[in-house]
């Protein structure tokens, strides 16, 4: 079942009231799992209660105290809601609690808010079968485009083709991200009925991984001169050198998987979702890989690792150590 269609079950389960008493909401986007914790909270409990409602987070949480809380019986209310988030109980052991899932008070309501699970845990198996868990992945470029456009239709406003076509690659796939630099693009153009390249090109802010995707974009066509301007563009933002160069070798390591998919004739959705990147990535990452070798790229990797050993270890600075790795591979190499 595709994402939106566990979110319109979410939405059939508040709109009815036959709430399951758990919910486990997990993944990367994590603006849509803040979207509809939101909703479930509302529906479970009123925004003022504070005798029934109890979050908790961080790893250290006590499997006792949260079970002895569910069993308190709610005051002056139908229903209690226990919160928890970012606990890693769906990647541990958490036997006390995943054995007591099968038992819960039927006034008790558990959401467990997550960024990553263990699918092979009890507390996983558990919660599967007695209530509804959802993973929110990053959207599609379709689903975007769709959600994008139609906040600006809802501003009463129109965007060109060029316009959008930036703004996506300024802002990349995360909602949360995208929402704020829309929120500004719309408050900027506030007179205008269209929004243009211009209007994007003042007020939207350019992620860092963009920045990076540019940096290793002149490293695969050999334009030394621009990889390092743009290094030094990134150190003035107070980007820390090993930031950067983790940066860039996931960049190589996506590179690799586009190489090799491509090589297996596999089509540019399958790619990108393999790769982890925007559907309209693949192509770009097609176009630098063919710059390196797969073997190039290899060494990339194992290059941005012996870098950052070197820095760790106070052999190298860790400034220079991402200059050299520019300049060794926007050096011209002949692929092989």
């Amino acid at each position: 079942m595709e994402v939106k269609e566990y979110m319109k079950t979410i939405d059939q389960d508040i709109k009815e009231g036959q709430l399951k008493q758990v919910y486990l909401l997990y993944g990367e986007e994590q603006y849509l799992i803040r979207q509809y914790r939101d909703k479930l909270k509302r529906a479970i409990v009123s925004e003022d209660d504070t005798m029934n409602y109890g979050a908790f987070s961080g790893g250290d949480i006590n499997q006792k105290e949260i079970v002895d809380l569910a069993e308190t019986l709610p005051f002056f209310a139908d229903r209690r809601l226990i919160l928890i988030e970012d606990s890693g109980l769906f990647k541990k052991s958490a036997e006390e609690l995943a054995d007591y899932m099968a038992s819960v008070p039927e006034t008790t309501y558990f959401i467990f808010v997550e960024k990553e699970v263990d699918k092979k845990t009890k507390m996983f198996k558990e919660v599967r079968k007695i209530g509804s868990v959802v993973e929110f992945a990053r959207q599609t470029d379709e689903t975007l485009s769709r959600w994008i456009e139609g906040r600006i239709r809802k501003a009463g406003k129109n965007i060109t083709r060029d316009a959008y076509a930036l703004f996506v690659r300024k802002t990349g796939n995360d909602m949360e991200n995208i929402d704020r630099e829309l929120e500004k693009l719309l408050c900027y153009t506030m007179e205008k009925e269209y929004i243009d390249v211009a209007d994007v090109e003042v007020i939207t802010t350019e992620q860092t991984e963009n920045k990076i995707f540019d940096m290793v974009d002149a490293v695969a066509q050999h334009q030394q001169k621009k990889a390092l301007d743009l290094y030094y563009d990134l150190l003035a933002l107070k980007e820390a050198p090993m930031r950067i160069l983790y940066l860039v070798t996931n960049q190589f390591q996506r590179m690799m998987v586009v190489k090799s998919m491509t090589n297996q004739g596999f089509g540019n959705r399958d790619i990108a979702s393999k790769a982890g990147c925007p559907d309209w990535a693949v192509r770009k990452y097609q176009s630098q890989c063919r710059a390196f070798s797969m073997e190039q790229l290899k060494q990339a990797i194992r290059d941005g690792v012996e870098y950052e050993t070197a820095v760790k270890t106070g052999r190298m600075n860790d400034q220079m150590a991402v200059e050299l790795f520019i300049v060794e591979y926007s050096s011209q190499k002949k692929v092989k």
